[in-house]
């Protein structure tokens, strides 16, 4: 999977001079031909191409595919050459990504304006490189690989970004003042299948002009893979939390049995539950910490995030869940001490279903990683029904990304620490924060354990002067188990429900 380290250096080129080979000054992204466009089209278009044979993507020339990491980072877009650049009055800046490296599929871009859309034409001269650039073939088969979303959001006439498209069907995001680090897709397919994963891709972007003085932008965007294709709508509105609304309809080619909706990518390495496999100068190091869930049922779910030693899959089975999504709840600088990833500037995303989704399970997916530069997490909603080939599945949700970790009911879990101890035991300790429901008197609050294997201790409940909350502290005593699915909580004195529940899968190392 793409990892974001990579991506995120090839946005600081936004920031770059621009200044290079192109001396001439901007030229500005050329437009060709209007047609008549609406969502209808775009349906109607999605519907057809599912009722025919996949036709695989066009791919350019071998040598741009085979430029490695700093050649790739040699040429980067002239800011100057921006969609609606100098017109004072234009909300937001689109900027274009080459082609070449991990993005061998040209993607074709087109602006609407009045209800005709127009096709943004390929053109090497709005980019800008350095003499390590080398002359690499230009035919008709290179395009944009995708595409930056700016605004002014800070400071009056510098317009900072907020989001990109680029690589199969990932897109992200940010708030202002964060960086970025997990990534959305527009659908996920087989993840964690034997069989392995298929990747759709979006072919085709439809950026709606907004007009003066407007607060979001409009994306159309073709999802097109061997199983299946896609009509979305993207409603995109920046600000100290990013809000992206999606509407979807995907067109089955043939039985889509693993449907991953609200996807989400990220990257978990280690913090403070096993901080013993990696010998580094920081605490932790991730992009996410936890799988928040706020279930059917009103019941708030937190599942802190592993790097287990074998891909491991967990379903919380649901009926028309609220919202979900991955959060970084570590969000000081002493939690990474990490001067150059700034992982506690990561955002979090929450996704709230539109309509009823029915029934099914928000999946997570847990990959073993040994190196930061790997995503390894993966959160959807997968529904129990199946999309009939010849079918179509219509959908929509609201995302939130931002610094915001407070989503669904009681006290957030804020930490999560574990290590071995002198006997055959593991030891817990869960910090909840403090709130205005929590009694002074930890007397008179109920924490509860339980565990699917082994023993578990009934636990300690103590203030924790740091934070002001409540810490419980308990021991696993897994005897001859090799998985244990631990639950935790806090209740008031009559059963009422104070905390989130706390989930937690133990595997033997």
């Amino acid at each position: 999977m793409m990892r974001r380290e990579f991506l995120a250096s090839l946005l600081a080129c936004a920031a770059l001079p621009a200044h290079g080979q192109q001396a001439d000054g901007p030229v500005g992204l050329r437009l060709g031909a209007a047609e008549p466009f609406d969502h209808d089209d775009l349906r109607a278009m999605a519907r057809r191409m599912a009722a025919a044979p996949h036709v695989p993507a066009q791919r350019i020339p071998q040598a741009w595919s085979d430029i490695n990491y700093d050649t790739y980072r040699a040429i980067w877009f002239d800011t100057r050459n921006a969609l609606w650049q100098g017109e004072a009055q234009a909300p937001f800046r689109v900027d274009m990504f080459p082609p070449g490296l991990y993005f061998p599929t040209p993607v074709r871009m087109d602006v609407i304006e009045d209800g005709t859309a127009r096709p943004v034409l390929f053109d090497m001269q709005v980019f800008d490189r350095t003499d390590r650039f080398p002359d690499l073939p230009v035919d008709d088969t290179l395009g944009y690989s995708g595409f930056r979303l700016r605004a002014e959001l800070e400071t009056p006439g510098i317009y900072t970004e907020f989001a990109v498209f680029q690589g199969a069907s990932y897109f992200r995001g940010i708030g202002t003042g964060q960086i970025y680090g997990l990534s959305a897709r527009g659908l996920a397919l087989d993840t964690g299948e034997p069989s392995g994963e298929e990747f759709p891709e979006f072919r085709h972007f439809w950026i709606e002009r907004p007009d003066r003085g407007a607060n979001a932008i409009i994306v159309h965007a073709l999802l097109d893979s061997p199983s299946c294709t896609g009509a979305y709508r993207f409603r995109i509105r920046p600000g100290a939390a990013l809000e992206i609304g999606v509407e979807a309809e995907v067109f089955a080619r043939r039985q889509l049995r693993h449907v991953g909706l609200g996807a989400l990518t990220s990257m978990f390495q280690f913090d403070a539950t096993n901080r013993d496999r990696f010998s580094d100068f920081r605490p932790a190091v991730h992009d996410s910490d936890g799988l928040l869930i706020h279930n059917g049922a009103g019941e708030t779910l937190w599942r802190p995030l592993a790097n287990p030693r074998e891909l491991q899959l967990s379903a919380f089975r649901d009926n028309d869940p609220r919202g979900f999504g991955l959060m970084q709840r570590s969000q000081d600088f002493d939690d990474f001490s990490d001067l150059e990833a700034l992982y506690h500037r990561r955002p979090s995303v929450w996704i709230v279903p539109r309509g009823g989704w029915g029934r099914g399970a928000v999946t997570l997916v847990e990959i073993p990683t040994e190196d930061e530069i790997y995503d390894n997490i993966v959160a959807y909603w997968r529904p129990d029904t199946p999309v009939e080939g010849g079918g179509s599945l219509a959908f929509a949700y609201d995302m939130s990304w931002s610094g915001a970790t407070a989503w669904g009911n009681g006290l957030r879990v804020i930490d999560t620490r574990a290590g071995q101890v002198r006997s055959d035991g593991i030891i817990f300790a869960v910090d909840f924060e403090n709130g205005p429901d929590l009694p002074a008197d930890l007397g008179e609050v109920r924490a509860t354990v339980r565990s699917s294997a082994g023993e578990v201790s009934t636990g300690i409940l103590q203030r924790n002067p740091s934070t002001g909350g409540a810490r419980f502290s308990f021991t696993l005593r897994p005897g001859t188990a090799t998985l244990a699915e631990m639950r935790a909580e806090l209740r008031t004195a009559d059963g009422a429900a104070l905390s989130e529940t706390w989930l937690y899968r133990w595997t033997a190392e």
